[in-house]
């Protein structure tokens, strides 16, 4: 998966985000069986500025960890099942905003590494950007299953466990 990074914030061009980025397209790319040569932009920001894409875009006018927009819907109609995987020769799959001021908060909070906490943000907007979601509760299920057995194939500990890291 090729991942290209736009850096807004230069806190983060001290963090190996690319490095992360491509581990967490790889590790989706391999778990889902997709084709190698699907590109995902990414924004490395600040909460300032997620807070006005987060605004703009979801009405909600605060800061939050990630955003992800789809290059198009690739949702299930049915709930708990997997989207449909992309094909053909469109391979952008879409743009994923990260934040670094609330990543950094909550791995803290969390009581996990940066790295870690970043590298499953930047699985769970790559999922959302093939369909995957979490508004209904099937599809979380799903969704929060994948993210677990991704992360834990990276020797990442499961994001949704109740014992911290």
């Amino acid at each position: 998966m090729e991942i290209d990074l736009i850096i807004e914030d230069a806190r983060w061009a001290a963090e190996s985000l690319q490095g992360l980025a491509e581990k967490a397209g790889a590790g989706v790319r391999l778990e889902l069986e997709l084709a190698a040569d699907l590109e995902v932009c990414v924004m490395a920001c600040n909460d300032v500025w997620i807070a006005e894409l987060n605004a703009e875009f979801r009405e909600k006018p605060t800061p939050t960890n990630v955003l992800s927009w789809p290059s198009e819907e690739r949702g299930a109609e049915d709930e708990g099942a997997h989207p449909v995987k992309p094909e053909g020769p469109d391979s952008e799959l879409g743009d994923i905003a990260i934040s670094y001021e609330t990543c950094a908060r909550e791995a803290i909070e969390a009581g996990k590494t940066f790295d870690d906490h970043v590298t499953h943000l930047l699985v769970h907007g790559i999922l959302h950007l093939l369909g995957y979601d979490h508004i209904r509760d099937q599809d979380a299920t799903l969704m929060e299953a994948l993210e677990s057995k991704i992360l834990g194939k990276m020797g990442i500990s499961d994001p949704y466990s109740e014992t911290p890291g």
